[in-house]
């Protein structure tokens, strides 16, 4: 991945990177903002890979903040491959989020061939405009990265999560790199998925990206005094007495380690 880097090192004094934090409540968005986040994607249940927040989560998130926030539209966990009462779903999620201010959507549906659906996501795009449209790591789940690649571009979709096809964007690196060249600027390529303060200089390096997409989550105790821990509500024990959140000095420190390494932030 010699080229990338080198054209890496050639702007990194005036390039800008993306710091989008993955976030599920306002106390998280805070933080994130705070701690130097150029933007937010808003869902909900992450253990499930993220859903759509409700009407209420996206109107008080955005009253709280000012960077711009992107919303999941995701009707469940499980495949991309949605019916049409899921797709009609997210098309009414689409017009709530708009209306709430959202600056952009994530969203994802493949065939049941792995390619991309191509004229939903056609629709969806025409629907969200004209907010930002990012195409989310069902990407991953393709059957020909570079093909559906190549749909995303001739449909217009402003951007594309991905770890490369692997769990994690280190272990992809070097297809993200190669789709950060097929891409020829026509799509940008915002790399997901295990970035952390102490790896994201040499993924930057190593693939050419200019948007990056953490989660940087860290579980803190439930301040409930009384606990009952004989009934567990979700599917993970002793989920209802701990929580998941960013916290402000963790993005703080992955964008620190990325000015230290020369890249001015937007």
């Amino acid at each position: 991945m010699e080229s990338n880097r080198a054209k890496w090192e050639q702007v990194i004094a005036t390039d800008k990177i993306q710091v989008e934090v993955c976030v599920d409540s306002v106390p998280s968005a805070i933080a994130a903002e705070r701690g130097g986040a150029t933007r937010v994607e808003l869902c909900s249940s992450l253990i499930e890979g993220g859903v759509t927040p409700s009407a209420g989560l996206i109107e008080t998130t955005r009253a709280a903040i000012s960077i711009p926030m992107h919303v999941m539209i995701r009707p469940r966990g499980g495949d991309f491959f949605y019916n049409q009462h899921e797709f009609e779903a997210m098309q009414r999620d689409i017009a709530i989020a708009k209306h709430l201010g959202a600056k952009g959507i994530v969203f994802g549906m493949l065939n049941v061939d792995g390619n991309v659906d191509l004229a939903r996501t056609r629709q969806v795009a025409e629907l969200a405009r004209p907010l930002s449209t990012t195409f989310h790591r069902a990407f991953d789940m393709a059957a020909d990265l570079f093909c559906a690649l190549e749909d995303l571009c001739t449909l217009g979709i402003e951007r594309v999560l991905t770890s490369g096809g692997e769990q994690t964007a280190l272990l992809g690196q070097k297809k993200i790199g190669e789709l950060v060249e097929k891409a020829r600027g026509r799509i940008a390529i915002m790399a997901g998925s295990g970035i952390k303060p102490d790896n994201a200089r040499r993924l930057l390096e190593e693939t050419g990206v200019r948007e990056i997409h953490v989660g940087l989550r860290t579980c803190i105790p439930s301040p409930m005094r009384h606990q009952n821990p004989r009934v567990s509500m979700g599917s993970a024990e002793k989920s209802e007495y701990q929580l998941s959140v960013v916290l402000e000095e963790d993005v703080r420190r992955l964008c620190s380690a990325i000015a230290d390494a020369g890249v001015v932030r937007r």
